[in-house]
């Protein structure tokens, strides 16, 4: 809708790569608007799509598919055709695009789980998360259920929202609230992220890239680096190397600009 439009940023913001996920193309809840005028006004030598680009689940129940959903798909594709290496790393949602790892589409790569190699020589494990999540691997349909949940809050989120831009507020995720506060949610979270952690340490390599649980997080866990990139359903946050190397997590506001809410803390006590 016009009135949750971002307003534009005219100057492009250049990194080195760019990580997002858990966009839910297909849902009322996925914030287009905040997503395009991102990708309008980045660029980067390498973007990773992190899982869940396209809701199938939500799909097979309802269809719903706009004009913006339809431009977020063309953005991507442009920036394949332009020079960017766009990488697709299917999630629960769109594991229908698992059947066709190793082959391209549009210019864009689909793999199962990449590495990425930071500027400063460190390695990372880029992968969805879900293969991580008790419930999607052993009882996908309480998986499903907590879907229809979760879509019921976005709801509720939305209309929330429209009533806070009316008294002059800015976007604030209701829903983002209410799940991080119930006990279970903070204790499988908690769980996810020493696990995810845990598989970086089997791999070898220096830190993890991830969604699938819709939690922006920059940290370290044992030594290894957690990055977590978030989501565009409440968030509307992503993960960038700059072009010095460093890793950021970004928050695109609704007023178009991009916040920067966390820093890796090694780099940040090396600065």
């Amino acid at each position: 809708m016009a009135d949750e439009r971002p307003a534009p940023i005219n100057k492009p913001r250049r990194y080195r790569a760019i990580w997002i996920s858990d966009i839910h193309l297909g849902t009322r809840g996925c914030k287009t608007e905040f997503l395009l005028d991102f990708l309008r006004t980045t660029e980067s030598e390498y973007l990773y799509l992190v899982g869940d680009i396209i809701d199938g689940w939500a799909l097979r129940r309802a269809w719903f598919w706009d004009q913006r959903h339809n431009d977020v798909i063309q953005k991507l594709l442009r920036k394949a055709r332009k020079g960017t290496r766009v990488i697709y790393i299917p999630g629960n949602h769109d594991e229908f695009a698992r059947e066709y790892l190793g082959m391209m589409f549009g210019g864009i790569a689909i793999e199962g789980n990449t590495l990425h190699r930071m500027l400063d020589g460190r390695t990372l494990l880029v992968t969805h998360g879900d293969e991580f999540d008790s419930v999607v691997r052993h009882a996908k349909w309480l998986a499903l259920l907590g879907d229809l949940a979760y879509q019921a809050a976005l709801a509720l989120n939305h209309w929330f929202n429209r009533a806070r831009r009316h008294m002059g507020y800015s976007y604030w995720s209701l829903s983002a609230y209410l799940k991080h506060k119930v006990k279970n949610a903070v204790q499988f979270i908690d769980d996810f992220e020493k696990m995810v952690a845990r598989e970086a340490a089997i791999h070898k390599v220096d830190g993890v890239v991830c969604g699938h649980i819709h939690k922006a997080e920059l940290r370290e866990i044992d030594s290894l680096l957690y990055c977590n990139d978030g989501d565009w359903v409440e968030s509307c946050t992503a993960l960038v190397e700059t072009l010095e190397g460093k890793l950021e997590i970004l928050h695109w506001t609704d007023a178009g600009s991009a916040q920067v809410i966390s820093t890796d803390s090694r780099q940040a006590a090396a600065a």
